[in-house]
């Protein structure tokens, strides 16, 4: 395989195959990101198109969102069972699929067989516990910048995807947009085939950091047994007052960042009289500020107390929500709120998963994490329902983004129940 010869290219030259793992991960995350994102340019021209009501196309989407999150730990057992590469090809299969029928549907039930169902499922196996799958078998130094640079594929995706695919929509139609994304899906696909490996021992290499090459842990290979492992990894995780706080805060990122603003942005910018192209490029520099902020926020978690990052960035996100809720749409309020909320968009994913493997262990962290990401999911389809049903019926978001504030700074209380790891404090630990 190319790899194998990469990988040995890279050794003498003593470099780790791992970052070109962590990069073709970082490439599908950023394609599936995409596809996700393509559904806020598609609300008005549907509704405008077909006349559906954009409470019943909210509906779809918050169905994909909802098994976005609950695939995830199930993707977790079934990259553990099936590898990596195989789970992550067979996913980018379904979203392009999915994609391709959406083009000819005429339908709203079709709309959440396709977008709700088909294209939920692939994307919830290539969601965020790919990127902590990885991080966590190739990388045991560096953990937190890897998961920071992957989680942050998704604000990249918006930055490359939404302007121009608003702009397509407005210029060709939204089946011109959707053909581009099933091109770049297409060509993620390949650099999985051709790059993608599962375990460091793969390529004859320890874990980055690691002086040995570890084997990879047998599997039951029993479907029945990987389905079921996801399940007694929640019972064991429910246990514990951790997992609770985890899961709780993750729903409220998700109700405040993918549900709400990557869902409806387009359409809340558009109650201001702003274009859809303008709203996409004001959602492209979110996506910059988040690049940058979460790549910073893994470089943190790797030395600093977790608790306390996830406390600035829920505290931040939600008075920057509260404070858009009653701006005025300017170009200089909307600046600001690029800014601090854009800093923190997922930046609270690597100090969860942080904490996650160092209160659950490395083998446990995948399926663990699947389960708090799965509220992460929960909160944004609540509030991708939730928003279009007050638009829908107050004509208005505003309640929508002042109820997420709100929340976020709930979860930013709450994170600080969590006990503090060891002796650690928001000091430099040692590396």
């Amino acid at each position: 395989m190319i790899s194998n010869g990469a990988a040995r290219w890279m050794s003498d030259r003593n470099l780790h195959y791992g970052w070109v793992v962590a990069a073709t991960t970082f490439l599908t995350m950023l394609a599936t990101a995409g596809a996700m994102g393509s559904a806020g340019v598609m609300i008005q021209p549907l509704h405008e198109e077909f006349g559906w009501d954009i409470a019943d196309i909210s509906s779809a989407m918050a169905v994909r969102l909802v098994l976005f999150g609950l695939l995830g730990p199930f993707a977790a057992a079934f990259m553990n069972h099936f590898g990596v590469r195989q789970v992550v090809t067979t996913a980018l299969a379904l979203i392009m699929g999915g994609l391709v029928v959406s083009l000819f549907m005429s339908e709203v039930w079709q709309l959440v067989a396709l977008w709700g169902v088909v294209i939920g499922v692939g994307t919830g196996m290539t969601a965020l516990v790919l990127g902590a799958t990885v991080a966590t078998r190739w990388f045991s130094k560096r953990r937190g910048l890897v998961v920071g640079l992957m989680t942050a594929s998704n604000a990249t995706g918006q930055l490359v995807f939404l302007p121009l695919l608003a702009a397509m929509t407005e210029a060709y139609g939204w089946r011109a947009a959707l053909t581009v994304t099933v091109a770049v899906i297409a060509a993620a696909m390949l650099l999985v085939l051709l790059l993608m490996r599962d375990y460091p021992a793969d390529v004859g290499l320890p874990a980055y950091g690691d002086a040995t090459v570890s084997k990879p842990p047998k599997q039951d290979y029993k479907l029945l047994a990987t389905l079921v492992s996801p399940l007694l990894a929640l019972r064991d995780a429910t246990g514990s007052a951790t997992f609770w706080v985890l899961f709780g805060t993750f729903f409220v990122c998700g109700l405040s960042t993918n549900g709400l603003i990557q869902t409806h942005w387009i359409s809340i910018c558009g109650d201001f009289g702003m274009a859809a192209v303008a709203a996409a490029s004001t959602l492209a520099v979110i996506g910059i500020f988040d690049f940058f902020g979460t790549i910073f926020a893994g470089w943190l978690s790797d030395r600093y107390d977790n608790r306390w990052l996830l406390f600035w960035f829920y505290g931040l996100r939600g008075l920057s929500l509260i404070y858009l809720s009653v701006s005025g749409f300017s170009f200089v309020e909307l600046s600001v709120f690029a800014i601090f909320y854009g800093l923190d968009w997922v930046a609270t994913v690597p100090p969860t998963v942080k904490i996650a493997a160092e209160q659950f262990g490395r083998e446990k962290a995948g399926l663990v994490f699947g389960w708090v990401f799965a509220g992460h999911q929960l909160g944004a389809a609540t509030a991708a329902f939730g928003a279009g049903y007050f638009k829908s019926d107050f004509d208005t978001y505003m309640p929508a983004l002042q109820i997420a504030g709100v929340m976020c700074t709930i979860a930013a209380i709450s994170v600080l129940l969590l006990r503090k790891p060891g002796s650690a404090t928001m000091v430099p630990q040692a590396a």
